[in-house]
């Protein structure tokens, strides 16, 4: 029986819908060979067996073609894979509105509810939902608005956390690890999240270098984007970019399908959307179901939630699943849906769409006092009675004759999963890779994406360069050729600190960089396109060419205009320090980027942090007179050692003096006295200290500011290498905020 399960299985009819397939025939013969039931090895090797002999060598890379997808007819066959759901229940606790009379009548209560508490309820999403949905169709979720639908696919797509969920999700019968669901599954948003300069080929293209194996050559994957622009319905807009608010780009249909596409491109087995078909005019929504029904008929499970179709819409479905509240008041087929109405003693008029009585009724129900509990309960019976009916259907048998290893496997050897699939997987898990491929490619195709977006909008890095540029020149105008006075010391002072903490401050607008994509990360690792260590790595890699522009063009603007000191050796250990904070700021505002939310509340810690980064810096007072309870502060300042740096790059000159003889005088009361009486005290301070004080003395060198500043701990190339570390501790900080932060599970 499995023999001939199989062998129906790999029909011609089956093959011509996956856009890459591998050719291959496998006999009854063949099989019934290697043992009455075939195992996994069995039918790996067999893929294995033809991909040698199509390729001529041992690789065993499958070999791929584009096959038109257009053709939407289907003989009928055999359903290798069915998901199947039981008593899915989901609860969440809500916080209750403290007033007066609610605590009043809280009091009142006997008995409160099973898990509810003094401040909190609990709030029953999903009530024992269960279900199917089978490879080949469409199973469509409706409900009005918080019936549970979103929660529903959440629920089925894994987006909800381990623990909170109830209920069993199987897969031809079969437990379904979460690991595997990630590999042949893919999830499709409500919001249509993309890159907005990229246009809808390199967006693809781009998912294509993501999902498909390095094995695959780059024709191969230009191939199969091609393909997958005309199975969307995308010819015409191929060349155009996504756009968004402020660049016109693609329509709102447009992009829809470009979303599903990204998902889709790998070919899943199961594709879960949240509304597709939100927002969207009826020809467009029309359209974007008409696309999800080539992508079921190629060999896919579609699990979509759909608010009110229409009833073009209504004719592409094949399974529909009633909510209301978060219980089942319907599940089966739109063409039942009369007969069950009817029974329940609402027949739908001819002249009315299907949806939009069961709809109307259902909120009908709901207003009233009984609610919705006559519609739940007759369901049930109506369930009951259909497996009744099943049960005696010996057609019913062999819908399940493939274990999900076989069917896995059977969908490897047509092509279905070109991410990656091995032929040495002795469990489902291992016989598809977590991602499709390395980490250096990960990080090559994310650095290239981003430079790629950044490039088509230069006015972002344009307005950072002139803001830097501007305090450049206007620090270079204020402080312009300091001297070696004791007035001139105090001012370079004040340059070095403002200057340092400018560098922080312009760092702040790399905040919205990752909140912008956040989202888009989110989408793309929770299905393991690539590792968060490769975006990680990339997105600092891609910031050193602009932040090194930045450094030398403040560099450049500020250090003769004000007259530092060091030639060519002293700016080349300027430009590095301020190259460094600029590495420190941009990777720390990164990493608040990947903590905090929102980009209003990002901007003010980022701005108070910086702050007290600067107060706790040693310019406004010394590192001795900082109390105690605040010297970490001090230690953790990222403009301390910048600071240190810079000064000791300045200060270090042994044959360099800032105060010279009358020169002691200034910055004091007697700095206004006639230069004759200040000869006569410094005469008079000689004869009292026993040693000759001229015009000419030097009375403090650089040493002795650098001493009086207390910065005496570090090097300046210490400084130096300790700025470096604060950016790669706060990149590696980045990647553990990523790492707890963006799980995108309900909990």
């Amino acid at each position: 029986m499995s023999s001939r399960i199989a062998a129906e299985n790999f029909s011609p009819a089956r093959d011509t819908f996956p856009i890459f397939s591998s050719q291959m025939e496998l006999s009854d013969s063949s099989i019934a060979d290697t043992s009455a039931s075939p195992t996994l090895a069995h039918f790996l090797k067999q893929v294995g067996d033809v991909r040698k002999e199509a390729t001529g060598d041992g690789n065993e890379t499958p070999v791929h073609q584009v096959l038109d997808l257009s053709d939407t007819s289907i003989e009928s066959r055999p359903l290798p894979f069915v998901l199947s759901f039981s008593n899915l229940t989901y609860s969440v606790k809500v916080r209750r509105k403290m007033s007066l009379p609610s605590l009043i009548s809280r009091r009142r209560m006997s008995e409160p509810e099973v898990g509810d508490g003094f401040f909190s309820s609990t709030k029953t999403l999903l009530n024992d939902i269960s279900g199917e949905a089978r490879d080949g169709e469409i199973l469509a979720v409706l409900g009005a608005s918080g019936s549970g639908k979103s929660t529903l696919i959440d629920a089925l797509a894994n987006r909800i956390a381990k623990g909170s969920l109830k209920g069993t999700l199987t897969l031809n019968g079969e437990t379904l690890e979460s690991r595997l669901l990630k590999v042949i599954s893919a999830y499709v948003m409500q919001d249509d999240l993309l890159f907005p300069m990229l246009t809808v080929e390199e967006t693809l293209l781009f998912a294509a270098e993501f999902r498909l194996p390095r094995t695959l050559s780059k024709s191969k994957k230009k191939l199969r984007v091609q393909a997958l622009i005309d199975q969307l319905g995308l010819r015409n807009a191929a060349k155009t970019i996504i756009g968004d608010e402020g660049h016109r780009g693609v329509s709102g249909g447009e992009r829809r399908r470009v979303s599903i596409g990204i998902d889709i491109i790998h070919d899943p087995i199961l594709l879960f959307l949240d509304e597709p078909t939100s927002g969207l005019d009826s020809t467009s929504a029309y359209m974007v179901v008409k696309v999800l029904q080539r992508i079921a008929q190629s060999g896919s499970i579609v699990i979509m939630s759909v608010h009110q179709p229409s009833y073009r819409i209504l004719g592409l479905l094949d399974r529909l699943l009633f909510l209301s509240r978060g219980q089942t008041v319907y599940s089966g087929s739109p063409m039942n849906l009369p007969q069950y109405f009817s029974d329940f003693g609402h027949p739908i008029p001819d002249t009315e769409n299907r949806t939009e009585f069961a709809l109307d009724l259902i909120r009908e129900l709901e207003g009233s006092p009984g609610g919705t509990k006559s519609l739940v309960e007759f369901n049930k019976s109506w369930q009951n009675m259909k497996k009744h009916n099943v049960a005696s259907n010996s057609e019913a048998s062999d819908r399940h004759g493939l274990s999900m290893k076989e069917a896995i496997s059977a969908s490897i050897s047509r092509g279905k999963l070109v991410s990656g699939a091995t032929n040495n997987g002795t469990s489902p898990s291992s016989m598809v890779p977590r991602f499709a491929n390395s980490l250096w490619i990960e990080m090559v195709v994310l650095a290239k994406r981003s430079m790629m977006n950044s490039r088509r909008m230069p006015e972002l890095f344009g307005i950072r360069l002139g803001a830097v540029m501007v305090t450049g020149f206007i620090l270079a105008t204020m402080f312009w050729q300091l001297d070696e006075s004791p007035k001139g010391v105090q001012e370079r002072l004040g340059f070095f600190a403002f200057a340092m903490s400018t560098t922080y401050y312009t760092c702040a607008d790399a905040l919205p960089v990752f909140l912008q994509e956040r989202y888009i990360f989110m989408r793309e690792t929770a299905y393991n396109a690539y590792r968060r260590s490769s975006y990680v790595l990339s997105h600092s890699f891609v910031s050193i060419p602009s932040l090194i522009f930045l450094a030398l063009a403040f560099s450049a603007t500020t250090f003769w205009a004000v007259g530092l000191d060091g030639g060519l050796s002293g700016f080349l250990f300027y430009f590095l320090i301020i190259f460094a904070s600029f590495w420190a700021g941009n990777s720390f505002v990164t990493f608040l980027s990947g903590v905090v939310p929102h980009v209003m509340l990002g901007y003010t810690i980022v701005v108070a942090i910086l702050a007290y980064f600067l107060l706790f810096s040693g310019f406004f007072i010394n590192r001795d007179r900082i109390p105690s309870y605040w010297i970490w502060f001090h230690y953790i300042s990222l403009v301390k050692y910048p600071y240190e740096g810079v000064l000791q790059n300045e200060f270090s000159n042994p044959t360099k003096c800032f105060v010279k003889g009358v020169q002691i005088f200034d910055n004091t009361p007697l700095g206004s006295v006639p230069n004759a009486m200040k000869l006569k005290l410094l005469s008079s301070m000689s004869n009292t200290l026993g040693m000759e004080l001229t015009s000419s003395t030097c009375l403090t060198t650089g040493a002795d500011i650098l001493q009086q500043q207390g910065i005496t701990d570090l090097s300046k190339w210490n400084c130096l290498w300790v700025t470096v570390a604060w950016g790669f501790l706060f990149r590696i900080l980045f990647y553990f905020a990523l790492l707890l932060g963006s799980k995108n599970k309900r909990r």
